[in-house]
């Protein structure tokens, strides 16, 4: 069950709480600071379940991270405690070579208020703040331009990046159910073509840029400056865990 008062200790947010743009825009930059996108119970061999209460329990009472299914599915619940109206949206990730990724590769969130936003806290380095769910609008955010299109129903998410855009996910409106991503859930963390089994990351925003844990590297971007350093040992690796995003593992 979730606890509004825990969780929003745990992403160190007060006020507003109040179901408007401002809230929303709040809590989300909130929790991507607070809290990191990981896959490190994937490394420990432990299951994954596409199960609100469990992902509740793992953020809020264990201090730990998780990725898409996780963090949008807890961050769902809390807006929905907080009041408002909230939709789980699928989304296919955009590849290297352009095509999409597989119906239910990812999920995201769709937030009703005077206007639809897209919010998501579980994509990784993306946009910090809740878009405008309007297409054909740039929408700029701490160095980067955000815009979405629609191609008859299917939106896309685009990021300028080198003056293009590049394509992030792609989605339609259409509501879904926590339990039609259990498929692609259990396919994140077994398979291993998938980049989750093959990479052990643990990453988080901050107000300056981005700190990450991508297998024995630590590489921290501060005001658009990338510094990366390899930890000499596991020991180091956890203690960085510990120390830069409060994760303790057994």
């Amino acid at each position: 069950m979730l606890s509004l008062p825990a969780y929003l200790k745990r992403i160190n947010h007060a006020v507003p709480t109040a179901p408007t743009p401002v809230t929303l825009q709040a809590v989300h930059r909130a929790h991507l600071f607070a809290v990191p996108f990981e896959n490190l119970d994937i490394y420990l061999g432990r299951t994954i379940a596409c199960d609100e209460a469990r992902f509740l329990h793992k953020i809020v009472n264990q201090h730990r991270g998780g990725f898409c299914y996780e963090l949008n599915g807890a961050f769902a619940a809390l807006l929905r405690a907080l009041g408002f109206q909230v939709t789980l949206l699928s989304a296919r990730v955009a590849r290297a070579d352009g095509s999409d990724g597989p119906e239910f590769d990812h999920l995201t969130l769709r937030v009703d208020l005077e206007e639809p936003w897209l919010a998501d806290v579980g994509f990784g380095d993306s946009f910090l703040e809740p878009l405008r769910l309007k297409p054909g609008v740039e929408q700029p955010q701490i160095g980067r331009i955000y815009r979405l299109t629609d191609v008859e129903g299917v939106f896309n998410i685009e990021v300028m990046t080198d003056d293009q855009w590049k394509r992030a996910y792609s989605f339609t409106l259409q509501p879904r159910q926590l339990s039609d991503f259990a498929a692609m859930c259990h396919y994140q963390q077994t398979s291993p073509d998938s980049h989750f089994t093959r990479n052990r990351i643990c990453s988080r925003a901050t107000a300056e840029g981005r700190i990450t844990l991508s297998n024995d590297k630590l590489i921290e971007t501060r005001n658009g400056i990338r510094n990366e350093r390899v930890l000499a040992s596991d020991q180091e690796w956890r203690e960085k865990l510990q120390e830069r995003f409060g994760v303790t593992l057994p």
